[in-house]
């Protein structure tokens, strides 16, 4: 055992490999670059890259090994055999078109891509025109060919409301914004879902102060909404609503309706917006009318004590007889929840055939077909002064426009083919 040689571990007992003298091919390729971390990663990525027959390309003073096992034993029982150098340059070898890179190249190539990769913005390189072409190609499909003075006149609106240059009234009433978002926006249901047809149009006095009093339905007040729409689409005015407490008491529906024109139903509000040239909306009914069972339906509640009609006794205005005819049908009301009504301080928990039932699914209103028309003014400006203190008198004209849009009602009913069309 003494004069024994000592072969070091996978050298197959050739010199130099595993001997310490230098070291192996496959430690030179673990060993890092003096280039620095970035070489050495980028030499790892194309070394990874490289077809895994290839190793001889890279060393070709190793010897190949054939694809089977390379412990094979000799013929005749001898220990390990070396495979014969198959390479590029050899008999069988492949061919020198199939040559791979060279090392150098690959590093190279790697290395200015991972900089161009690195320093490349994502939008470098797109002129600042075709971005300009793109917007304006994108305005024109959304906006028409009037996208230009459509998109300063928003600007501009901006402005105003940044700056505060625009105007409120007293009550709160912001026409801008009721024109540009509030109309806007029911207007569609308005036209398209409700379909509503008016009429009377020319009775609604183009200047100066007037009331218009209409029956009241629908379970929910949509009907002074579509009043308003319809009003403002035809004759240009805003109509001003007078409103019950609970509207005002609610958070974000009492900013809306203070916006949008609305006041407290008082004496002193309504006379004081009729002398003012305002044309002012009432539905004396409240809440007994948009809460009555659809059994009751287009039947007249009462007009309360007639403090309309003080009120335009008092100023001289006309009254404006508005009869509506399809509210009664958006939310068909069959019970009512008195008990949690009370508890949540609400004059009533409507139950309608699709709400509680299908959740708030049963809160989109049916599509029913609307008739609005305007009766004849009934006029207050021919009865002496002091004619509002007298309450007989009051009675008789509280009376005689309740029976008029009555009257209407039992018209227009007949007239509608269905509830639907």
């Amino acid at each position: 055992m003494g004069d024994a040689e000592i072969i070091p571990i996978g050298t197959r007992g050739r010199p130099g490999r595993g001997a310490g003298k230098q070291p192996s091919s496959a430690a030179r390729g673990l060993a890092p670059s003096k280039g620095g971390g970035a070489r050495s990663a980028a030499k790892r990525q194309a070394d990874s890259q490289r077809p895994a027959e290839d190793p001889v390309a890279l060393h070709p003073d190793a010897p190949a090994e054939a694809d089977a096992t390379p412990h094979d034993a000799q013929p005749g029982g001898g220990g390990p055999q070396a495979r014969p150098y198959r390479g590029p340059g050899a008999p069988g070898g492949r061919a020198a078109e199939q040559r791979p890179t060279p090392v150098a190249d690959v590093l190279a190539e790697a290395e200015r891509a991972a900089v161009t990769t690195r320093e490349r913005h994502p939008l470098r390189g797109i002129p600042t025109g075709e971005w300009l072409a793109a917007f304006q190609h994108a305005a024109v499909e959304l906006f028409g060919e009037q996208w230009e003075p459509k998109l300063a006149e928003f600007l501009a609106f901006l402005r105003r409301r940044v700056t505060g240059d625009y105007i409120v009234d007293e009550y709160g009433f912001d026409p801008e914004i009721t024109e540009r978002f509030l109309i806007a926006a029911l207007r569609p249901i308005a036209q398209k879902w409700f379909r509503i047809e008016v009429r009377g149009v020319e009775n609604i006095p183009t200047t100066g102060g007037a009331l218009v009093v209409s029956n009241h339905s629908g379970t929910v007040p949509v009907d002074g909404l579509m009043t308003a729409v319809s009003v403002f689409d035809h004759t240009g005015r805003n109509l001003r609503a007078l409103g019950a407490d609970l509207v005002f008491k609610m958070p974000i529906v009492s900013t809306a309706a203070r916006k949008g024109g609305a006041t407290l139903a008082c004496s002193e509000d309504a006379e004081r917006m009729l002398r003012g040239g305002e044309l002012v909306g009432v539905w004396p009914e409240g809440f007994k009318g948009i809460g009555k069972p659809y059994a009751d339906r287009y039947k007249l509640q009462r007009f309360g004590r007639g403090g309309f009609v003080s009120a335009a006794l008092r100023t001289g205005v006309p009254i404006i007889p508005l009869a509506v005819v399809g509210a009664e049908e958006i939310y068909p009301l069959v019970g009512n929840i008195p008990s949690l009504a009370r508890l949540l301080g609400v004059p009533y928990i409507p139950i309608t055939p699709l709400f509680p039932l299908l959740g708030p699914l049963g809160l989109v209103p049916l599509p029913s077909k609307w008739l609005l028309e305007f009766g004849e003014p009934i006029r207050t400006d021919e009865y002496e002064p002091g004619a509002a203190d007298d309450p007989m008198l009051v009675f008789d004209v509280t009376d005689q426009v309740r029976e008029t849009i009555q009257q209407t009602l039992y018209s227009l009913l007949m007239q509608r083919q269905s509830i639907f069309r």
